[in-house]
């Protein structure tokens, strides 16, 4: 298990409204980027990993590669959080030399994606549906009120999280939505379920990208135009798919978790980051994050966003595409939170952030479901 593992290639598609490319293409379009930004052909890739669906035998197949290490773990938007730790693993016991990550996903335009399955076939259906709660707006209002109500955060702060994030996608010629904006704006933004009204809340987008993680004996011996980025430490955690069976609605147990381990596995700290990305599908997320992972202690995340810290030129810049609230966001966001991570640690984002040598990548999957860790370097 000593071998060191790097992530040698790593892009994205086209994003935003994509109405003639299906879930399917993107996948592969994502991948053959990655492949080209690594300068490997497909068939140096030894292992394939993405979600259920398509899945990673038909991403595989329609590539032209015999893959002889398969990952579909398919746990929501943190999944691919959850490939790259996998083939980490599977690298350093031997099991690949060259793993393919791969995400599609036809979010907005709907072509070639899959019908959502029936409620009724879960749980979800009993405890949940009957209250209203039938979506993530929905799901996540509950432990999003409570959230504020024990930490003392406020309305405000919360919306300070979008406004921080807007200031990143300004910078950002990628990002789908470019203007910067107020806490007015936020909290006078449509009301889609108490608390979050429109501004609080996530895009719906098109678009795909794709990761190529290898042993970094491989990498070094193939030679690389673009810097490695390290892979210094992983972590993984899942609890519920239901949101009323939380144990704690104000902590997300998995964060902590997960994130426990990552930092244990690099022998890094809170006080070695320099960037980090909180999966952001909703506003209260990163708060979530600041305050489950210790970076600040309880209830002072809305106060740490709200005076500049994430915020660039601040103490710890966060999300710093856009996130899922400005820059893009598929319905899995986790791929999009590790290719910025990526982007910063090589010098070659749109909104650099000056001297970023470590970055942690934290993905949520569900509502509260699952949740993975990754700290990355561009140093070992």
């Amino acid at each position: 298990m000593s071998r060191d593992v790097v992530i040698m290639g790593a892009a994205e598609t086209d994003i935003g409204k994509l109405p003639t490319t299906s879930t399917l293409e993107l996948h592969v379009e994502g991948a053959r980027r990655a492949l080209a930004d690594a300068n490997l052909t497909k068939d140096q890739v030894d292992g394939i990993a993405s979600v259920s669906i398509p899945g990673p035998i038909q991403v595989a197949h329609s590539l032209g590669i015999t893959p002889t290490y398969v990952d579909g773990t398919g746990v929501g938007g943190s999944s691919f959080l959850f490939h790259v730790r996998h083939a980490t693993a599977a690298i350093k016991a031997g099991y690949a030399d060259v793993v393919l990550v791969t995400h599609g996903e036809s979010g907005r335009s709907r072509v070639g994606a899959p019908m959502h399955p029936r409620a009724g076939d879960s749980v979800m259906a009993q405890f949940e549906m009957p209250y209203g709660i039938t979506g993530p707006p929905t799901s996540f209002t509950v432990p999003a009120r409570r959230f504020l109500h024990e930490t003392d955060n406020t309305l405000e702060q919360l919306a300070e999280v979008a406004v921080a994030q807007r200031r990143w996608a300004s910078r950002n010629p990628r990002a789908m939505f470019r203007d910067e904006i107020s806490v007015d704006d936020v909290l006078g933004a449509k009301m889609i379920a108490d608390p979050f009204t429109l501004l609080m809340c996530c895009l719906v987008t098109d678009g795909g990208g794709a990761l190529v993680v290898a042993s970094r004996e491989f990498a070094e011996a193939h030679g690389s135009d673009k810097p490695l980025v390290h892979i210094l430490g992983t972590g993984e955690a899942a609890t519920t798919p239901l949101i009323s069976q939380m144990e704690d609605m104000t902590r997300c147990k998995q964060f902590t978790l997960s994130s426990q381990a990552a930092f244990k596995e690099s022998g890094t700290s809170q006080a070695d980051i320099d960037h980090l990305m909180i999966y952001d599908a909703f506003a209260h997320v990163p708060l979530y994050g600041l305050e489950d992972m210790g970076f600040v202690g309880r209830g002072e995340s809305g106060a740490f966003v709200a005076e500049g810290n994430t915020s660039p030129g601040g103490s710890l810049p966060l999300n710093t595409n856009g996130g899922g609230m400005s820059y893009t966001h598929t319905g899995m966001y986790g791929m999009f939170a590790i290719q910025e991570s990526v982007r910063q640690l090589r010098g070659e984002a749109a909104a650099q952030v000056d001297g970023a040598g470590t970055s942690l990548v934290l993905g949520n999957g569900g509502m509260f479901m699952s949740a993975a860790t990754l700290i990355l370097a561009n140093q070992r």
